[in-house]
């Protein structure tokens, strides 16, 4: 799974918290010294050598990554 999309990782765990019906809450931390500021990796040298490029969007991802482990703890 892979994104051309940019979101924060606030937003990524609001999704998150959405779809599998968590009443987990949100906590903020100072960012460590070395946490990357862009989190939208460059995705060319996959298209340019592998012919790869993301075919599945975001949330349908997270949908199919949420059932996975949803049936693999017998939730």
């Amino acid at each position: 799974m892979g994104s051309i999309y940019e979101f924060s990782m606030a937003e990524l765990a609001e999704k998150i918290i959405t779809l599998t019906g968590s009443s987990s809450t949100i906590v903020c931390r100072l960012l460590l010294e070395d946490d990357p500021v862009q989190r939208r990796p460059n995705l060319t040298l996959a298209g340019e050598r592998l012919g790869w490029e993301p075919t599945v969007d975001l949330e349908v991802g997270l949908e199919r990554r949420i059932e996975y482990f949803r049936e693999l703890l017998g939730a």
